[in-house]
């Protein structure tokens, strides 16, 4: 039921112009609601909480993926390099932890923790906390770890932390699709908000002065279960079948597409918590997934199952300006 209504909605939202408009009245009170609790904490009815070291805010403005792991994870290396000790702190969607917050490992259970953490944890090579506050996680980062700066995963609206930094990750495929807020369209605020963050990247290529790009990168495939290494072109003329559980799937598909491979494909709702059944392909050809779904997959993979790690690749000048900002405003 809910992978069904998840579709319906994206092709409302990306695909058909009419339904949206219907559903418009009930946009305009989310929008409202949106704009009244940001007014709260602007007038100290809800309470903002600064820490002493600078926040970076990367999040967007629609609802699914955008893209925004791989950046975190590229940013903390670029911040690393640049002589700063990051940290990250994330939602942990998906997570069933039954005490929050968590701190986050390479080895963690994505089923307690979610799965962009456990990838964070994996690649960014530096500590990673999750919970359903960012407060809090934040406090408990810096109590048990040395971090002059905290990256801040999907915190966009969440405006009880303080702010040093605001990145928003636009889709550069479907955008805003309609242009209305949810329930009616995919915004989780109105497009106006843009105008008030520090640096807007796109996951594809932008088409605004004022937005910077980011290519991702991947075209090798990794055996789940023995670690073999293959380049994607080794799948060419060959039947493989591909799924994903991700924000915009279809991205993934592309991704394949654009390397050559002709595969059947198959959609699951983000952050799906899979079972055996779910990946195991009756004729057992080479069965390709993300990274994300992959490490959910952990306990039942068998050899057909490969997947492929991503990298951001934002622009030369989005450092540029990533690192000034940082420098001028903490």
């Amino acid at each position: 039921m809910k992978k069904t209504l998840s579709r319906w909605l994206v092709d409302v939202w990306y695909k058909d112009p009419f339904i949206g408009v219907w559903l418009m009245p009930l946009g305009f009170l989310f929008s409202d609601a949106v704009k009244f609790r940001k007014f709260l904490y602007k007038i100290g009815v809800l309470k903002v909480h600064t820490l002493p070291v600078p926040v970076i805010v990367v999040g967007n403005i629609t609802v699914g993926g955008t893209g925004k792991t791989p950046l975190i994870i590229w940013m903390a290396g670029f911040l690393k390099s640049a002589g700063y000790q990051p940290g990250i702190i994330s939602r942990g969607y998906g997570g069933q932890a039954e005490t929050w917050p968590q701190a986050v490992n390479s080895s963690s259970d994505p089923k307690l923790v979610g799965d962009e953490a456990v990838l964070m944890a994996k690649w960014a090579g530096c500590p990673v906390v999750v919970g359903p506050s960012r407060v809090e996680s934040a406090r408990l980062l810096l109590e048990n770890n040395t971090c002059d700066v905290v990256l801040s995963d999907d915190g966009l609206q969440h405006y009880a932390l303080n702010r040093t930094l605001e990145i928003a990750v636009i889709d550069g495929d479907r955008r805003f699709g309609n242009g209305y807020c949810l329930p009616a369209g995919p915004l989780r605020e109105p497009i106006e908000r843009l105008k008030t963050v520090d640096l807007v990247i796109v996951n594809g290529d932008s088409t605004e002065d004022d937005e910077f790009s980011m290519a991702m990168q991947g075209d090798v495939l990794i055996n789940a279960v023995t670690g073999e290494q293959k380049a994607l072109a080794d799948f060419k003329g060959i039947p493989c079948h591909a799924l994903a559980g991700i924000g915009n799937p279809e991205r993934f598909f592309k991704h394949l597409e654009g390397a050559g491979l002709a595969c059947t494909t198959q959609s699951f709702p983000d952050h799906y918590q899979y079972q055996a059944r779910d990946i195991k392909h009756k004729s057992n050809i080479p069965v390709l997934m993300t990274e994300k779904d992959a490490v959910k997959c952990t306990n039942f993979v068998q050899t057909q199952h490969w997947y492929l790690p991503i990298k951001a690749c934002p622009e030369p000048r989005f450092a540029e300006h990533l690192l000034n900002l940082l420098k001028r405003k903490a």
